[in-house]
C-alpha cells in the first residue's frame, strides 16, 4: 500500500519547494494529486520519484517541455531510447552554445578591466565599452 504524504513532507523528501511543486502541477509536469476532505493535497511514492526526476532534470538545465517529453518516454520503458537521446543531444548543443557565449563574455569583461587605467570616470574603459558596442571584442556576447 503506497504511503500517503502531505506536500510539506514531499518537499523535504525531494528537495523541491512547496510553491515549485504547485507550479509543476499547474504546468502539468506533476499530475494533480488527490485531496483530503479538508482539501489538502496528498502524494505517494510515485509522486516523490517523479519530483526527484524533475528536479534532477532541472538541475541539468532541461526546460519544462523537454522534461515533459522525457517523463512521457520514461512511462514507456520498452520503447527505444532514441527520442530521449535526441532530446539530450539537443540540450547538449544548446549548453555548448551557452558556454561559448559565456567564454566570450568573460573575455570581453577581462579586456575591459585590463584596459582600464583606474583614472577618472571620463577615461574609464569599462564605461567607454558599455557606451559603445563597437568597442567590444566580440559582435555578440
Amino acid at each position: 500500500m503506497p504511503q500517503i504524504m502531505p506536500i510539506g513532507r514531499v518537499a523535504k523528501l525531494t528537495g523541491v519547494k512547496v510553491p515549485t511543486i504547485r507550479y509543476y502541477e499547474e504546468i502539468g509536469l506533476l499530475p494533480a494529486p488527490p485531496r483530503t476532505d479538508s482539501n489538502r493535497r496528498t502524494y505517494d511514492d510515485s509522486d516523490v520519484r517523479r519530483l526527484k526526476f524533475i528536479r534532477h532534470a532541472r538541475e541539468l538545465g532541461f526546460d519544462p517541455e523537454a522534461i515533459r517529453e522525457l517523463l512521457a518516454l520514461a512511462a514507456m520503458p520498452e520503447q527505444p531510447c532514441m527520442d530521449a537521446d535526441t532530446i539530450a543531444r539537443t540540450h547538449l548543443a544548446e549548453t555548448e552554445a551557452k558556454i561559448a557565449r559565456l567564454i566570450a563574455l568573460r573575455e570581453e569583461l577581462q579586456a575591459m578591466i585590463e584596459r582600464c587605467t583606474h583614472g577618472r570616470v571620463r577615461e574609464c574603459r569599462v564605461i567607454e565599452v558599455l557606451a559603445d558596442h563597437g568597442e567590444c571584442i566580440y559582435e555578440q556576447h
